[in-house]
């Protein structure tokens, strides 16, 4: 009989345990298996060498916190029965198992626009019918189906414990020391009133300071002039290979990721859909991106090999669009310089927004002593949320380094 319940060192929260044996088993599937080769921040390591930590990483680590703040509730009076909280630790466990090669970069172009919370629904469906029915509950939470709304704010909102964790982990393996939270000092101001999930008042700053650190973190880390460039090369590289495939070209691939790049239709994921996408990972991206860096396309081959050499191309970043007659000048020295006429595909504007807190949707609410509700903003003791609920763009213009 194998000891279910064990202890996972985790470099960024120390223990982690495995509280009971359904959650061992959904680990061992070969589901969720899988992510430990999909990474958790893409191409990141090609700018913060240290960023190499994985989807399985985090999915463990939302876990944990999630475990403490259902630990944190319970002793402040609120009832949470065992099923509940098996539910909700597998829900987040699994809220990111429908991820695929590279995370976000390659959603949209694998499978039309299946984003991946929708494949994780789908792929949790399937483990249901596998283990008879016991994350039925958690299917619910994570859908927000639950009639307790606060289990599923836990999983998914603007102060969830995925954000928790993947903002402290990123910040640590990458170095970036602006992003760590004090996860646990924003833990222990959770609370729930008429089953929504609030922060205690005294909390306020620990939340401000979050929500600082998570715009810090994107501008600094996640929409970083060139990690945006890497993410933004791996769709330039699929739909170059997508394009001479449907010409009638042949590309050395993995069978898996062939069968993505010669589909076109996806209107309801078959059975074959979901064999082939529950084996694709990061590997069979990089050794397709090695075998096109020498294919005869100048187009695909140029941009394999910014990735593969790491030997990017230039970028421009500014708060507005560029001047169309720049860019114009731009494509007409990369066609000159490569004696190419399709210049244009290798000379981008790429753009990328940021609102640090939504006070519209899904509202962070603080629990007064009094008992009384009210929003982040409406705080007289707010310093920083009056500014950080403004959208923010920044614009990236991107061209070969040979026409600088």
């Amino acid at each position: 009989m194998t000891n279910k319940l064990k202890i996972i060192n985790d470099p960024v929260h120390g223990f982690i345990k495995i509280p009971t044996e359904i959650i061992f088993d959904v680990i061992e599937h070969p589901y969720f298996q899988r992510l430990r080769r999909i990474s958790q921040t893409g191409l990141l390591n090609l700018i913060f060498p240290g960023a190499t930590h994985t989807r399985f990483h985090h999915a463990l680590g939302a876990m944990h916190l999630m475990f403490t703040a259902l630990e944190t509730l319970k002793l402040k009076g609120i009832e949470i029965s065992k099923e509940e909280e098996r539910s909700a630790l597998l829900a987040i466990l699994l809220h990111d198992v429908g991820h695929g090669p590279f995370s976000h970069a390659l959603e949209n172009m694998l499978m039309d626009d299946w984003h991946h919370e929708k494949l994780s629904l789908l792929l949790m469906n399937k483990m249901n019918v596998e283990f008879n029915g016991e994350l039925s509950m958690a299917i619910k939470m994570f859908q927000g189906k639950y009639h307790r709304k606060f289990f599923n704010q836990l999983i998914s909102s603007q102060l969830d414990v995925d954000r928790l964790d993947y903002l402290k982990r990123d910040s640590f393996y990458t170095g970036v020391s602006e992003g760590n939270v004090n996860t646990q000092r924003i833990i222990s101001m959770m609370n729930v009133s008429e089953d929504e999930l609030v922060i205690d008042a005294k909390g306020i700053y620990s939340i401000e300071n979050f929500l600082t650190a998570r715009m810090f973190m994107y501008w600094q880390v996640y929409y970083h002039k060139t990690s945006v460039l890497a993410e933004h090369l791996l769709i330039k590289i699929l739909e170059r290979a997508k394009f001479l495939i449907s010409e009638g070209k042949d590309l050395p691939a993995s069978e898996n990721l062939k069968y993505f790049l010669h589909k076109n239709y996806f209107e309801s994921a078959t059975e074959e859909d979901i064999q082939r996408f529950t084996d694709l990972d990061d590997n069979d991206l990089i050794q397709a991106i090695k075998f096109w860096s020498k294919n005869e396309d100048f187009i695909l081959s140029y941009f394999c090999k910014c990735v593969i050499r790491r030997e990017f191309p230039k970028t421009i970043i500014s708060s507005q669009p560029f001047d169309p007659e720049f860019i114009k000048d731009k494509i007409k020295k990369t066609n000159l310089k490569f004696n190419i006429t399709n210049g244009a595909e290798l000379v981008d504007e790429i753009s990328r927004s940021l609102l640090p807190y939504n006070k519209d949707i899904q509202p962070i609410y603080l629990l007064q002593k009094n008992g009384k509700k009210i929003t982040l903003e409406n705080s007289e003791n707010q310093i920083l949320s009056s500014y950080i609920n403004q959208l923010n763009t920044k614009y990236i213009l991107s061209f070969p380094r040979e026409i600088e």
